[in-house]
Order: C-alpha cells, then sequence, then structure tokens
C-alpha cells in the first residue's frame, strides 16, 4: 500500500483492530501530502468501462453507486485529477446531494480478468456542466452523449492503492468472451467444411 493511502485508513480505531486480531498494528509516520497518479494507473483507469464511487451522506451514511460508460469515460486529467461526464438518469442525485455535505470520495476500479482492483481516495465536486461547455465536450466519451450531460465530476487525488488479487473471480465482458472464441468458431466453420465436403 502507499504510505499516503495507509496514513488515511490507518485510524487509531483501525489499529485497535489490528491489536486485536494480530497483537500489533501498522502505522506511517511520514508521507507525502499527496500522491499522484503515475502511466500505470493512468493506464488502468483509461480502460476501465466502469468503477464504483462512494460518498457519505450529511447523517454520515455510505453511499456506493456504480458509474459506467465507453471503456475510458473515467479521464485522466492530470496526475493529481480525474473527471467525468454525469448524464441524465433517475434524478436521484444522491451522490450530488452527498458532495455538497462532504467533498471525500472513494473510487473502486475493478479488471476482473486480470484480477487487479485500484483504490483512489480523492476530493471531489461537481459542477453544471451548462457553465462548462468546453469541460463538458473534453469529458464527453463520444459526441452524441453531449447532449445527455448534465453534471462534470472533478476529482482531486489525494492517494492511490493497488490490491492484491486474492479472491476476486475473473469475469469478462461479452465482448471478451466473443474475441476469446472467435478462434473456436472458425475451427468449427472449418470443420464443418470439411465434414460437408467429405
Amino acid at each position: 500500500m502507499d504510505d499516503r493511502f495507509m496514513q488515511i485508513v490507518l485510524t487509531p480505531a483501525v489499529q485497535r483492530a489490528q491489536d486485536t486480531y494480530f497483537g500489533r498494528h501498522q502505522s506511517v509516520d511520514a508521507a507525502p501530502e499527496i500522491n499522484p497518479l503515475t502511466r500505470e494507473e493512468a493506464a488502468f483507469i483509461a480502460a476501465r468501462d466502469s468503477f464504483y464511487m462512494a460518498t457519505v451522506n450529511s447523517d454520515g451514511w455510505p453511499y456506493l453507486q456504480h458509474r459506467g460508460g465507453p471503456a475510458g469515460f473515467l479521464k485522466v486529467l492530470d496526475p493529481q485529477t480525474l473527471g467525468f461526464a454525469d448524464f441524465k438518469g433517475n434524478r436521484q442525485l444522491v451522490s450530488t446531494g452527498n458532495l455538497a455535505a462532504s467533498d471525500r470520495v472513494s473510487l473502486f476500479l475493478m479488471d476482473y480478468p486480470r484480477r487487479e482492483r485500484l483504490k483512489i481516495l480523492g476530493h471531489a465536486r461537481v459542477l453544471d456542466a451548462r457553465g462548462e461547455r468546453d469541460l463538458a465536450a473534453q469529458l464527453t466519451p463520444a459526441p452524441d452523449l453531449l447532449g445527455k450531460v448534465e453534471r462534470l465530476f472533478l476529482i482531486q487525488v489525494v492517494s492511490f492503492d493497488w490490491n492484491c488479487p486474492q479472491y476476486i473471480t475473473p469475469r469478462y465482458t461479452e465482448a471478451e468472451v466473443q474475441v476469446a472464441v472467435a478462434p473456436l468458431r472458425h475451427r468449427i466453420a472449418d470443420l464443418e467444411a470439411i465434414a460437408a465436403s467429405a
């Protein structure tokens, strides 16, 4: 784990839990204020077609929401900034409302086939897309979606962490399955042609 990420998550309550179960706890004495994304994280983020975003409401309840779109819809604007366009939806605006009370977010990005996961902590703000036309165009993953953009989310990355692959069940998208079985389909077609000519 990154030192800054650990410094944030290793609260006294977490350390007490570690003491209870393991007889000692982890601690981080010094860490940088922020942990910028590297090319590795940027490439991983660009390949994702979904992620989960957690916010906390004014009563302290966590809220987790799935976000999806074309691969790369979550954009790395610079090593410390992520952005994505928020489209017309169910009109609940729970994440948007929560961020008005607390700007802290946690993102969880999965690559199931490779059994990799990336966790990101940051501070988010929501902008009205009507007043940010250039940024809306930059964050919209396809021109035909621009008319559906209502808000823009900008996330200042504080830290990130890569998790171990243990217990991640590999899962595949329909497109990934099609690519994997394409050679088998061609082989079956060849064998059927041979059988038909015999």
